[in-house]
């Protein structure tokens, strides 16, 4: 009888032990999740000081003002269209019809010289024959 009675003494003070453990572990995370909370709504009031930022600095009136200071314009009047029959003719080419393109054949001539060997150092270049 006292050999079971150790039994159960000991299997309940291991029951304790690990209740004890179970309740400690989840009053450690429950501080982590009361502290992830408190992030969060800290994280949240700094993008609503942010939000109000930018609508201070996005607002119509402060922008008018400040292109008031700094930009010289004046504003838009809308007899300043004119329609495309008004516009000028078009200038002459320049390349008559037929001629090679002047830039195409820069680029090609620059594009020959970087594929072209170049010799470096105090060596003469080696002869090739025909």
């Amino acid at each position: 009888m006292r050999l079971l009675h150790l039994l159960v003494i000991g299997a309940l003070v291991f029951a304790a032990a690990y209740v004890y453990r179970i309740k400690m572990d989840s009053t450690v995370r429950t501080e982590r999740v009361l502290k992830l909370h408190a992030e969060i709504r800290a994280e949240r009031d700094k993008i609503a000081v942010l939000r109000a930022e930018w609508a201070k600095l996005d607002s119509p009136r402060r922008l008018q003002g400040l292109v008031e200071r700094h930009l010289p314009l004046k504003p838009l009047n809308a007899n300043q269209y004119n329609d495309l029959k008004n516009l000028p003719e078009r200038p002459p080419s320049l390349v008559p019809p037929g001629d090679p393109d002047p830039i195409g054949t820069v680029i090609g001539t620059l594009e020959a010289k970087a594929d072209a060997p170049t010799v470096t150092g105090s060596l003469p270049q080696p002869e090739t024959k025909p």
